[in-house]
């Protein structure tokens, strides 16, 4: 059986979206447990009773305004950090959360615990693009700065990622800069265009612009937090706007443009789903000891379904266990 230790208390729409997300993954996945940090009273207000979903109650939870680590020094008894100390503890194999980014960040490292070889966990993601394959991109924001040497290693996470739970058997690593040529870009750019050049290990494809993202150009995409959490807000704005306007002037068009979005609904549908992130799970912080996953803070109860089916299947392939082990005998060789 499968443990998930939930924040019912962060993001949003917290606890009805959390609490209705995991109504729906209890009654789809009969190999997992949920454990729910947070006010009973509320959650209660929500959730259908099972055997498989328990609640461990707290008033203390934190807030999205709360600076992240001194939120977690201070706040011992909050929904957030009660779910990360079940993972360190052993009674949970991995924590959810929609609530505060940074706070989550800082009890995935100070709690849970980077895997020993892991420089700096990077947030990963899993994001549309046109041909429904997605692809994967850290850092999307764990951390302001990076060397080279930290892009080095996400291209190696992001692989590992992409081969264990999604299939790929040689993932493509693309390096996103401000354009394809190999001598583009910053010092930071540059130095990591060359290490991950000369690592045979990686399926690098080169440099990678922005704009072909969504194309499916690569299956990793390797960044510095800024920019990745730049990018991704981007992506992110640019698909809900499209939506948005698309909608508005079906609605203003009068009859000739219902009509025509009666005729088109399938291939408008099509176009909704590959603009719409929330079925590709939450944001992991990979590098770490146990699954951290971060899903949106306006996540819904779909969102939150589907970022419980991602963290079933990270379980389910093991893909942190044999991480370890491959940083695990890196480390050894490099001793």
């Amino acid at each position: 059986m499968k443990i998930i230790a939930v924040d019912a208390m962060g993001g949003d729409n917290a606890p009805k979206a959390i609490v209705e997300g995991v109504n729906k993954a209890i009654e789809s996945f009969s190999d997992i447990q949920i454990q729910l940090y947070g006010d009973q009273e509320k959650i209660k207000t929500y959730l259908t009773p099972s055997d498989r979903v328990t609640i461990v109650h707290t008033d203390e939870k934190i807030n999205s305004d709360d600076e992240p680590a001194k939120a977690i020094r201070r706040k011992k008894n909050a929904s957030m950090v009660l779910a990360a100390k079940a993972v360190k503890e052993g009674q949970a194999q991995a924590v959810l959360s929609a609530g505060n980014t940074g706070a989550l960040l800082a009890a995935g490292l100070f709690v849970v615990g980077r895997i020993k070889g892991v420089d700096r966990p990077g947030l990963l993601s899993t994001l549309p693009t046109n041909n429904q394959q997605g692809f994967d991109m850290l850092d999307l924001g764990a951390n302001a700065e990076n060397t080279a040497s930290h892009l080095h290693q996400y291209a190696i996470l992001g692989s590992f990622y992409a081969k264990n739970l999604r299939g790929i058997a040689q993932p493509r690593v693309g390096l996103l800069n401000n354009g394809t040529e190999e001598t583009k870009g910053d010092p930071l750019r540059k130095e990591t265009y060359d290490l991950l050049v000369a690592d045979p290990s990686l399926n690098f494809i080169g440099n990678i612009e922005a704009r072909d993202l969504m194309g499916g150009v690569a299956d990793v995409v390797v960044a510095d937090g800024f920019t990745g959490n730049a990018v991704l807000k981007s992506i992110e704005g640019t698909a809900l706007s499209i939506m948005k306007q698309l909608k508005t002037s079906i609605k203003g068009g009068g009859i000739k443009a219902k009509l025509g979005a009666l005729l088109l609904k399938d291939s408008l549908m099509d176009m909704k789903n590959s603009l719409d992130y929330s079925g590709a799970g939450g944001a992991v912080l990979f590098g770490l000891k146990a699954p951290v996953v971060k899903s949106h803070g306006s996540s819904d109860a779909k969102s939150i379904f589907y970022t419980i089916k991602q963290i079933s299947s990270m379980l389910e392939t093991d893909v942190v266990g044999q991480l370890v082990e491959e940083f695990s005998k890196e480390t050894s060789s490099n001793d």
